[in-house]
């Protein structure tokens, strides 16, 4: 994993915490939330203020995620907005804390710059000892506050000062003015610059967890049913109809199909689907041949030509059903059938435009896992995970190339592969009418 922190393909844009004031505050906080101090003087932490560094400090992956729910969090500054989150046992954390930094960032602004903000995403669950549990997890709430607890007496002092302008008698009320003139010392003028928090809540109602799989939970579709790729006999009496493990191929395709929750990549609008098809099919390539070439120092396309002509006897079926494909969107070749059954399926398709895009795209990634760039981009963990595994060829030939091609742009990057801008004026759609009526690979002739 080394090469990957040094080319900051992991743990980064984590926030540097190295000051003695941040740290005093970072420990306020801690000390707050879990009873704990760290002695170290600095440290880096992702979005939650959660630290690689503590939790090997403390022994304790989760100080701030006790039993993977109700996670807690350490805010010290705005700008973790940007930073991932670290050890997720939910996919819906990450957004959820962007969220609430991003709607309430000038009051956060001015509280963290005296103090740590420090909060919990709230639910009516506190541990999760069956997957049952799971679907009791419908609304997310935050509560946060410093650790001095500004939020709260500014709202009590607000509270007092509507009572002292209201009441005729409080202009003579001795303890209610001193109340005031004490709370306003720690919160300053709540009149002129008022310290409050948005309430929000959060509903849960498609995701991705690491408990008992991990899982894909779609119970806000038509048709509710859970991906997983643990045992699924331990999901017995979950309150959803359907329960498929990863393998099966056919039932996921036509889950996604029914719920309208994918499409295939050439009959989407905005992306260059040639090009996507055939960056997958570089990393097929490589895949299937990592083991034999040690030199994988491959950039133009006249070198990954000559690389697949040498290999031609190993490349799998994957590779050669996209460049069908991509000779079909190309030069008008004919069309290929590439069923479910097929293994080149998922690595067809994209999340269709759904609120749960980036949940349908995280899954696709699990099932086409030789898209090394998608893997990375929607699937962080499981990149990690496979990555250790792969010849060091492999390795290099990846990491380097995330590294030039995504590192440099990635926005741009995830634009090219998932945007949805709307088609030119004039521009002939693709034949998405064609797809719906005969589903997404049936025998269709080009236009």
């Amino acid at each position: 994993m080394k090469r990957l922190i040094q080319k900051g393909l992991m743990f980064g844009n984590l926030i540097h915490v190295a000051s003695p004031a941040m740290v005093e505050r970072y420990n306020r906080a801690l000390e707050h939330l879990t009873g704990k101090r760290t002695a170290l003087m600095d440290f880096y932490i992702d979005i939650s203020g959660f630290s690689p560094e503590i939790g090997l400090e403390l022994e304790d992956e989760l100080y701030l995620n006790h039993a993977g729910v109700n996670r807690q969090f350490i805010l010290l500054t705005t700008e973790q907005k940007k930073a991932p989150l670290l050890n997720a046992k939910f996919s819906t954390s990450r957004t959820i804390l962007r969220h609430f930094i991003e709607e309430n960032e000038p009051e956060l602004f001015a509280l963290t710059a005296r103090d740590a903000v420090a909060g919990e995403l709230v639910n009516s669950v506190y541990t999760i000892t069956s997957p049952r549990k799971l679907f009791d997890i419908r609304k997310i709430t935050i509560d946060a506050d410093t650790t001095q607890g500004t939020v709260t007496h500014a709202h009590t002092l607000g509270a007092k000062v509507d009572r002292f302008l209201k009441e005729e008698e409080a202009w003579f009320d001795d303890v209610l003015i001193g109340e005031m003139i004490q709370l306003a010392e720690k919160t300053g003028d709540v009149t002129r610059n008022p310290v409050r928090l948005k309430h929000m809540e959060f509903e849960q109602g498609n995701f991705w967890t690491t408990h008992f799989g991990p899982l894909y939970v779609f119970q806000d579709v038509t048709h509710p049913a859970i991906l997983t790729a643990g045992d699924p006999r331990i999901l017995e009496g979950v309150p959803v109809p359907y329960v498929f493990h990863m393998s099966q191929r056919n039932e996921i395709a036509k889950f996604f199909d029914l719920n309208g929750l994918v499409e295939p990549i050439v009959a989407a609008q905005g992306v260059d689907a040639a090009a996507i098809l055939r960056q997958k099919m570089d990393f097929i390539l490589i895949d299937a041949v990592a083991g034999e070439a040690t030199d994988l120092d491959l950039r133009s396309r006249a070198e990954m030509r000559r690389l697949a002509r040498t290999y031609a006897d190993r490349l799998p079926e994957e590779f050669h059903a996209l460049a069908a494909l991509v000779n079909w969107a190309e030069n008008g070749g004919p069309w290929p059938r590439i069923t479910s059954k097929h293994p080149a399926y998922f690595y067809t398709l994209r999340a269709a435009d759904h609120p749960d895009a980036d949940l349908i795209n995280m899954a696709l990634a699990e099932l086409s896992p030789k898209d090394v760039r998608q893997l990375f981009i929607c699937h962080k963990d499981l990149f990690y995970q496979t990555y250790a595994a792969w010849p060091d060829a492999k390795k290099a030939y990846v990491a380097d190339y995330l590294e030039r091609e995504y590192q440099v742009d990635k926005a741009g990057a995830r634009a090219a592969i998932f945007g949805r801008e709307p088609a030119m004026e004039g521009d002939t759609p693709p034949p998405k009418d064609l797809v719906t009526q005969v589903g997404p690979w049936g025998a269709i002739r080009r236009r």
